[in-house]
């Protein structure tokens, strides 16, 4: 059995997350680390933090380590004052996910999120129930904290040219999503000298301003605000901000593919390694071989991507998602590290964001979902790697079918009852033909298995 999904521990409030299970994983985390370590907590802005917080907080204390507690603050902002504060972390934090769920996210000392080996560790602790409960004297410290916020603040801002964004004289709209960038990202702006107009930064965790997920259908508010202003760029999170998605001056959604291109344009150079996993556009590909750089593929996963690149020295990565990488921060994504960069391209090129995307090699690619209930996830997996094992297939993680000029992958989420499939071609025409096709085949797959 399985306690962790591709980024930690997800479910609903009253359903899956009820106290005396949170209370449980606190414990099996603590008794998975030396009695007396310091483990760093945070939280997004959900309105059931306080209660997964508290009953976390608890079973850690139980088992003689100590919480330092640092309030609500974005999950990369939680590693970074883990790497350098803590020896363990913990993010309460349910991403994109909507409000009703939460999530326990651990988080090497490091500041990665924790390798796959950790998280069966703190599993078998958990399902054995072999807590180790020190007495009333060895109980751990709950020690609250202030300044993570700021030391990730002033982080950030050192590590971008601040001159060059400040001369520019950008002009920006951004929507935090009523989660933890509300605390980060408008300060970053205003002390890189650009003037912000802020849309649902106010810290809510019901999300009144739109679902946590950055995709177009939530963001028409700020779409049609860049559009009918004069604004140089729109910057959205997520509910933890660790991803960053961009409107461009004209008022276009920005996929996170593309922006994950524009970065690797403007930093990669002869003998630099790129990571990104299989579902990566295949512009990377092409802008990587144009800088004489090197891509390596891996699963789908943000810690996936971060440890490949700790292990290969490599100069970028990040997911298509919106998800950024940047070794000189720290090895995990991260929302405005991804934002400062890009307004750093654009003050340094001199570009709008529409001429950025515009330089990048066309596809077109998307993603769709279809049900499958979790017991059923391995069956269909191994049905499939039947089904299409006479093509040309790729089974890094999942199955990645490669055409002439397209390809398309099917794999199961870590987080929830589903598949996905991602998809990309040179043609609108034909990335519609493909998905249509492979869709139906993959709903004709889990019905039968």
């Amino acid at each position: 059995m399985r306690l962790f999904g591709t980024n930690g521990i997800r479910g609903v409030i009253g359903k899956e997350f009820k106290p005396d299970f949170l209370v449980k994983i606190g414990m099996a985390i603590g008794t998975y680390l030396p009695q007396g370590s310091n483990v760093v907590l945070g939280a997004d802005t959900r309105i059931s933090g306080d209660m997964v917080k508290n009953a976390v907080i608890s079973g850690l204390l139980a088992t003689g380590v100590n919480v330092v507690d640092i309030g609500i603050a974005p999950t990369p902002a939680i590693q970074l004052y883990t790497r350098n504060h803590g020896d363990f972390g913990v993010a309460i934090t349910a991403s994109h996910n909507p409000p009703e769920f939460n999530g326990v996210k651990a988080i090497a000392g490091d500041g990665t999120e924790l390798p796959r080996k950790a998280e069966e560790e703190i599993e078998k602790i958990f399902f054995s129930r072999e807590f180790r409960i020190v007495n009333w004297k060895d109980v751990g410290r709950h020690i609250r904290a202030e300044g993570a916020n700021r030391e990730y603040i002033e982080r950030i801002i050192s590590l971008v040219d601040r001159e060059s964004i400040r001369n520019a004289g950008f002009k920006v709209a951004i929507d935090c999503a009523n989660g933890a960038s509300c605390f980060t990202s408008p300060y970053i702006l205003e002390e890189l000298g650009v003037k912000v107009v802020s849309l649902n930064c106010q810290p809510d965790g019901t999300f009144p301003g739109h679902e946590s997920e950055p995709k177009p259908e939530n963001l028409q508010e700020i779409i049609s605000f860049v559009k009918d202003g004069d604004f140089d760029l729109g910057i959205v999170h997520d509910g933890d901000a660790d991803r960053v998605i961009f409107i461009d001056e004209q008022g276009n959604f920005i996929t996170g593919d593309k922006s994950l291109a524009i970065v690797a344009n403007y930093i990669l150079k002869e003998g630099d390694l790129l990571v990104t996993p299989v579902s990566s556009s295949m512009a990377l590909e092409d802008i990587a071989r144009e800088r004489g750089a090197k891509v390596i593929y891996t699963k789908v996963g943000a810690p996936i991507v971060a440890r490949k690149m700790i292990e290969t020295r490599a100069r970028f990565g990040g997911e298509e998602n919106g998800g950024m990488i940047f070794p000189e921060m720290q090895y995990c994504r991260d929302g405005a590290m991804g934002m400062a960069k890009m307004l750093e391209i654009m003050a340094k090129t001199g570009k709008k964001m529409s001429e950025l995307v515009a330089e990048l090699p066309v596809y077109y690619q998307k993603k769709v979902s279809v049900s499958c209930p979790n017991e059923k996830k391995e069956r269909v997996l191994e049905a499939l790697k039947n089904k299409y094992s006479g093509e040309n297939v790729i089974t890094i993680d999942g199955v990645k079918i490669m055409g002439d000029g397209w390809w398309v992958l099917i794999r199961p989420s870590g987080t929830e009852p589903i598949y996905r499939i991602y998809a990309e071609a040179r043609s609108e025409d034909k990335l519609a033909e493909i998905l249509e096709r492979y869709e139906k085949e993959l709903q004709e797959v889990v019905e039968r298995v």
